[in-house]
């Protein structure tokens, strides 16, 4: 336990005559909360583990900055729920928010927001509204309405309560376009096993689905593994829809493969070096006897 310079973030404690003794019938939670005072030089002295992160300002005051439970780690980065949360609630048509990290799968962590609204907007939408005003790690890979959030008996988000997205994100289900071609339907599918969505529409953007740059690579090796297309992790970014991508890749026999660009690189450097090698002066025999 060490104490954090002025400004900078940690878990608060409290002490001092006013604190209670323990939670009264609960052992187990007393001895979690109510440790003994490392700082005290009063026998018997304890402080209380309030749970709450907060900073000290420079006026003397202290910063609420929000729950230690409510942090979490995604992909190496600490990521504060209850900061996404209220950047979501900025947004006129909700009317509450709940975020959770959901692992349904293993090795598969994705940034989950739940909510209710008075009109339904769409994830496109959702996620642009966040990107204004979050680092883009920040922003949640799949939206989902629902038409109440789960509370426990204390009146608190029952988080343990809320369902898997599968199934319930949300869709903009008029404009849903079904994948018309073998390609088309070929790419959907991969997209669909790996996003775990149950449907892919044809102009659906990869990120919308809840797409984030881990998946958009293990799709890339899908494609070029399973499919053997000759598609590069750039196209995946510019051609973002099942549709663009399957029409950009249907050119791909009247343009030179990778390979081929390669092996005309080689060739151009070759005929550029043979260019600029200099050439021997022929001179005849009567030439060098004049010069004899």
């Amino acid at each position: 336990m060490r104490p954090v310079p002025l400004g900078a973030p940690g878990e608060l404690f409290i002490s001092g005559v006013g604190l209670a003794r323990g939670y009264l019938g609960q052992p187990s939670l007393t001895a979690e909360r109510f440790l003994p005072h490392p700082f005290s030089t009063t026998p018997g002295a304890r402080l209380y583990r309030t749970g709450d992160r907060a900073r000290w300002l420079p006026d003397g005051g202290l910063q609420f900055l929000g729950r230690l439970d409510d942090q979490v780690k995604l992909r190496g980065i600490r990521i504060e729920l209850g900061e996404v949360e209220a950047a979501l609630r900025l947004h006129p048509l909700l009317t509450d928010v709940a975020l959770l990290l959901r692992e349904d799968s293993p090795g598969d962590k994705r940034l989950v927001a739940y909510f209710t609204a008075s009109q339904a907007p769409q994830p496109a939408e959702l996620r642009a509204f966040l990107e204004q005003r979050l680092p883009s790690f920040m922003v949640p890979a799949a939206f989902v309405l629902l038409d109440a959030l789960p509370l426990t008996a204390a009146g608190k988000v029952h988080r343990a309560a809320l369902p898997a997205p599968e199934g319930l994100q949300l869709r903009a289900q008029a404009s849903y376009v079904e994948p018309g071609t073998e390609l088309e339907r070929s790419i959907a599918r991969i997209w669909q096993e790996q996003l775990r969505v149950d449907r892919v529409g044809r102009d659906e953007r990869f990120f919308d689905l809840g797409g984030n740059s881990l998946s958009i690579v293990q799709v890339h090796g899908k494609l070029r593994g399973v499919l053997g297309l000759d598609v590069s992790l750039a196209d995946l970014f510019q051609y973002p829809t099942v549709g663009a991508l399957a029409a950009h890749l249907s050119h791909a026999d009247e343009r030179p493969s990778t390979e081929e660009k390669g092996q005309r690189r080689v060739q151009a450097r070759r005929e550029r070096a043979g260019q600029r090698a200099p050439s021997r002066t022929h001179r005849s025999p009567s030439e060098d006897d004049q010069d004899e």
